[in-house]
């Protein structure tokens, strides 16, 4: 099973992001090339892509996706969410990345180190958007690949996450590249009336 195979981890990731480079119309780029992207077209380092990202993360969350927001969040608190993960990501605590299809932000994804002294050698898989009418192209893989490929260049040790226990799609992708659940804590997400497990899974990063 590839959760417990380092080699075959790796080879995975490695097509993925291979896979990414070698499409015509699919650009994934890192923290520093989104804000030169911005600052080429005279915007600031977050305007462009925040105001893409929001369309994105509103779409999606009206729609029930299971992205931490009950409600579509405002694009005031998107784009302080990307000034902290652009400013993380400049001081080497956190990465993000961002697909473009066509030139159109069609998805993006960020882990960021944890803050905790003792827990500095790791992060966590924050968050992973692909806008709806770009999902079933692979592009969710892409990004996830590029970030695992990303925090191994960065020297995280292990790379956690969360997710709701019905994100069967997600948990598939993220059991796929190479993360096992440690653990689940049953009906803990609360949606009105409804409750899902809360399922956290890691990549150790020193064993691939």
């Amino acid at each position: 099973m590839i959760q417990n195979d380092p080699a075959a981890v790796t080879a995975a990731v490695t097509a993925a992001v291979t896979s990414a480079v070698a499409s015509a119309d699919l650009v994934v780029l890192d923290a520093a090339a989104v804000a030169e992207r911005a600052g080429a077209a005279g915007e600031p380092a977050a305007g462009e892509f925040a105001a893409a990202a929001h369309r994105i993360l509103a779409e999606l969350v009206a729609a029930g996706a299971a992205l931490g927001w009950l409600e579509p969040p405002s694009a005031e608190e998107v784009a302080a969410l990307v000034e902290q993960v652009l400013a993380r990501s400049r001081a080497g605590d956190g990465a993000l990345r961002a697909a473009y299809l066509d030139g159109r932000l069609v998805g993006f994804g960020y882990w960021l180190r944890h803050q905790r002294p003792t827990h500095r050698p790791h992060a966590d898989l924050e968050k992973l958007a692909v806008s709806a009418a770009a999902q079933g192209r692979g592009i969710g893989r892409a990004l996830t690949a590029a970030l695992i490929a990303d925090a191994r260049a960065a020297g995280i040790e292990v790379l956690t996450l969360d997710a709701r226990g019905d994100n069967a799609d997600a948990l598939h992708l993220y059991f796929s590249l190479g993360f096992t659940e440690y653990g689940r804590l049953p009906d803990y997400v609360a949606v009105g009336e409804r409750r899902y497990d809360k399922v956290f899974a890691m990549l150790d990063l020193r064993r691939s």
